[in-house]
């Protein structure tokens, strides 16, 4: 099974959630950039993710019209994964993840699952820190997930259905 390609949407909210906390450091720059070289993209989406990492954007500001809901769901975690990386969720990191939990559109309960699956992949790393460079794992992790889930709804929705014929 190839891996689908994270699109530059996902970058610039990676940068968005980056600024969250109104700075962005360089590390966090360069990581965002070096993430975005790797998965391939074209130099003038690149270009557009540096710009982001040096200029503040807002996370409402995001364009989320070409994100699928696995895209979203992974943003999303990448945004709840730093906002515990440093062991502690303050206020202000809980109010931005709210607010990007909105602007991706994501339910309060699919955020939950998602934090808690960040939690899971984090325990797996000898760092919280090492953990956030294993985003394919966390991607992979939450693609099954969601397919489960899908299943799921699925069947009961079937059974739903069966149970309203037979009466």
């Amino acid at each position: 099974m190839t891996e689908e390609k994270i699109g530059r949407d996902v970058f610039l909210a990676f940068a968005a959630i980056g600024w969250a906390d109104g700075k962005l450091d360089g590390g966090e720059a360069d990581a965002i950039v070096r993430m975005a070289l790797e998965e391939g993209l074209e130099l003038e989406e690149i270009e557009e993710i540096e710009r982001a990492t040096k200029k503040p954007l807002d996370i409402g500001e995001l364009d989320i019209s070409k994100m699928s809901k696995a895209d979203r769901l992974f943003v999303y975690s990448v945004g709840s994964w730093i906002a515990r990386v440093d062991g502690h969720v303050a206020k202000e990191e809980m109010e931005a993840l709210d607010k990007l939990g909105e602007a991706l559109k994501i339910p309060e309960r699919p955020r939950q699952h998602a934090d808690k699956i960040v939690v899971e992949i984090g325990k797996l790393s000898e760092s919280e820190e090492a953990a956030f460079f294993n985003l394919p794992k966390l991607r992979r992790t939450l693609k099954v997930r969601l397919a489960e889930a899908q299943k799921i709804r699925a069947e009961h929705a079937a059974d739903d259905q069966d149970g309203a014929t037979e009466d």
